[in-house]
């Protein structure tokens, strides 16, 4: 279970987890060297991790097709340096299916999203992770979130399920979180069960969340900023708090209230941000939107801002 080699390679990072934009061409297809490009800038600006095609990477937008071929993209760039964790999602049988998919490409391990649309029970929540885990040979990362929120107990049943080695926490309930944690340590004390952030922009609760013992986290701004993303890591890792807060005051927080100005800028300013870094990633796939050009100006604007802090702590 949680011995397996992604969770031991999860346990030792030493960089944020990298979620990567999807890149497409002008013609809307899906442009693989502009991906390629995307993840080897992130695997060496020091990614401990590239979880591909996840939520900020559009995984919603993909065929089965394109899913694979980003998959198999992002594993033939990393080439082992990283683990690959890719989505899967929808209802059990296409998110078995996409998990096929990727371990065909040679992932690592899963990012498992909630079931589509539906509102299910703690029952039926339970049998769908576990005939998902059941499917491959690949880890398996539940992710909390939307319709897929778990009791307590629900989450001492995944952490004893084979292939299921971790939950990633896209509620943001610490109460919940706080007896999750308890509750698993308590009745599965032979479990090493890892535990995420994934929240939007998770840097902003990153504080709190250490507070309960979570120190893994996704890191969207790594996609567009890995350099601010990376003195954030190290500043929250280490204990240097000044510098985290000066980070939270002078940027995350300025950039959280620009993301909750649009509609899907979860995705959207992420993808802007990398364009404007200079690689053209091309742009969102609907039912997303572009974010305004007033708006990229600000994330622009932003970055600086973020940069120059980070010459005021050196």
């Amino acid at each position: 279970m949680t011995t397996a080699p992604l969770a031991a390679r999860l346990t030792r990072v030493q960089g944020p987890l990298f979620f990567p934009v999807t890149a497409y061409g002008p013609d809307g297809a899906i442009d693989l060297d502009a991906f390629r490009a995307h993840v080897r800038n992130g695997v060496d600006a020091g990614a401990a991790a590239v979880f591909a095609c996840c939520g900020t990477g559009e995984f919603h937008a993909l065929t089965p097709e394109e899913f694979g071929d980003c998959i198999a993209a992002a594993v033939a760039e990393t080439a082992g340096e990283v683990p690959v964790v890719a989505a899967t999602g929808y209802g059990t049988a296409l998110a078995v299916r996409y998990a096929k998919i990727a371990e065909e490409a040679g992932a690592d391990g899963l990012l498992a999203m909630p079931p589509y649309l539906v509102v299910a029970d703690q029952s039926g929540l339970l049998r769908h992770y576990t005939e998902l885990a059941a499917a491959t040979s690949l880890d398996v990362i539940v992710y909390q979130r939307d319709n897929a929120v778990f009791t307590p107990e629900t989450v001492v049943e995944l952490a004893g399920t084979d292939g299921i080695i971790g939950l990633k926490d896209g509620y943001g309930d610490l109460d919940l979180m706080q007896r999750i944690v308890s509750a698993v340590r308590r009745d599965r004390p032979e479990e090493d069960f890892l535990y995420f952030n994934g929240l939007p922009t998770a840097e902003l609760t990153g504080l709190a969340y250490r507070g309960i013992g979570i120190t893994l986290y996704s890191s969207a701004v790594f996609a567009f900023a890995p350099d601010i993303a990376l003195a954030f890591h190290r500043a929250l890792t280490t204990g240097d708090d000044k510098t985290v807060n000066r980070l939270l005051d002078g940027f995350y927080v300025p950039l959280v209230e620009l993301r909750n100005m649009g509609r899907g800028y979860a995705v959207s300013l992420v993808k802007a941000g990398v364009r404007l870094e200079g690689l053209d990633v091309g742009e969102v796939r609907p039912p997303l939107s572009e974010p305004l050009a007033f708006h990229v100006k600000m994330l622009a604007v932003l970055i600086e801002r973020g940069r120059a802090l980070l010459e005021d702590v050196a």
